[in-house]
């Protein structure tokens, strides 16, 4: 359902109102108001307020500590919503960019972490034409921007980043929300990258190699990332790279025959859904999150694999949680003047201490063959 641009949500900046998380009780923003609770007063919104005050009372505070509230908040419903609040972050999709014209009118520091690349671009171009006085933080690099994060620690330490190259690892015994597998709808389309410093279109799933990411090894292709947009205006990348691949090594082989059966370019639609999502979105009890992100630079380089053992909805909240802290400058540092991307942050040589303070290890190490023989 596309809204009508029309439709005018009504918030307000208080800063010392709560935070305000759209989509706060899924599985993503779950886990961010687990991690966010013990330092803001919360307001939880979604379709359902019964799931949402779940969460509220498992998040219940002692007296004197900071408030979770729950409202009804669905982005279809072309009701209007008004709340004053200190900050927004969006955890589940905006399509029709109304979470982020809502901050940026009211200027609220706003963080989203739920966009795929061109939804990202959009969102960016919406954003600059509002002219924004208050941060924007476009943090949907894989993983809420922790990918982006860590390559910009590495890149500090390096003095640059010419080449960035991420291995995603994903767990299919892992949590995932269904919003976490919507990638797969874009698997029937090309998409630009940067390689030697030249924009080219490149299909999904291409140039598949195996590539050992701590001790295993996984077979990965590429997929469309928002990082892949952003490090070459950021850092001055000129390639950037991010694949792919599974723990089940039968799910990647079903994937990449799926791809050579053209499944992802006939079978676009409402129709195929199901059998496109039927490939990956199998939900388990719990798995890790695990990625490899190798930066080159003037002939050195590094290589660091980041291990969420709580999983990706927990790393996902992580690099929101860190994206909030910037946008509302606690992290140490101002907070930026309109629009921005987790990259940029003024503080890279504090992201590894950050993330480990967040339960996430990141092994780096000079950089070591990541094709595996």
């Amino acid at each position: 359902m596309n809204l009508s641009p029309d439709v005018h949500d009504h918030l307000t900046h208080d800063p010392e109102g709560p935070v305000l998380l759209v989509g706060g009780y899924g599985t993503v923003g779950a886990e961010l108001a687990r991690l966010a609770a013990p330092d803001w007063p919360l307001l939880l919104t979604g379709r359902s307020e019964q799931r949402g005050a779940a969460l509220a009372q498992e998040l219940g505070q002692p007296d004197g500590a900071p408030a979770v509230t729950v409202r009804r908040w669905d982005l279809a419903d072309p009701a209007p919503f008004d709340a004053a609040v200190r900050a927004v972050v969006g955890v589940v999709n905006d399509p029709d960019d109304r979470v982020l014209r809502a901050a940026v009118r009211a200027g609220v520091p706003f963080v989203d972490v739920t966009r795929w690349t061109a939804r990202l671009q959009r969102a960016a171009t919406v954003a600059a034409l509002l002219r924004p006085s208050s941060p924007v933080l476009l943090s949907s690099a894989w993983m809420g921007g922790v990918t982006s994060l860590v390559a910009a620690a590495l890149a500090e330490r390096l003095g640059g980043a010419e080449r960035v190259e991420t291995a995603i690892r994903w767990d299919l015994a892992d949590r995932a929300g269904a919003d976490s597998v919507e990638f797969m709808d874009r698997l029937g389309l090309d998409y630009e990258v940067v390689r030697d410093g030249r924009r080219r279109s490149v299909a999904p799933l291409s140039g598949p190699r195996t590539v050992r990411i701590g001790d295993d090894t996984t077979k990965v292709a590429g997929i469309d990332t928002p990082e892949q947009f952003t490090l070459p205006l950021t850092l001055g990348t000129t390639t950037a790279t991010t694949r792919i691949g599974f723990s089940s090594p039968l799910s990647t082989a079903a994937l990449l025959a799926a791809k050579h059966t053209g499944l992802f370019r006939w079978g676009r639609g409402d129709r195929w859904e199901p059998a496109r999502r039927a490939l990956l979105y199998s939900p388990g009890e719990g798995g890790v999150a695990r990625l490899r992100i190798d930066v080159g630079h003037g002939g050195a380089g590094l290589g660091a694999v980041v291990e969420d053992r709580s999983g990706q909805a927990h790393l996902t909240a992580v690099g929101a949680l860190l994206g909030l802290r910037r946008v509302l400058g606690t992290d140490g540092a101002p907070a930026p003047a309109g629009v921005a991307f987790p990259e940029q942050t003024p503080r890279p040589g504090r992201v590894l201490a950050d993330v480990a303070a967040l339960g996430v290890t990141v092994d780096v190490r000079s950089e070591r063959a990541a094709v595996a023989a």
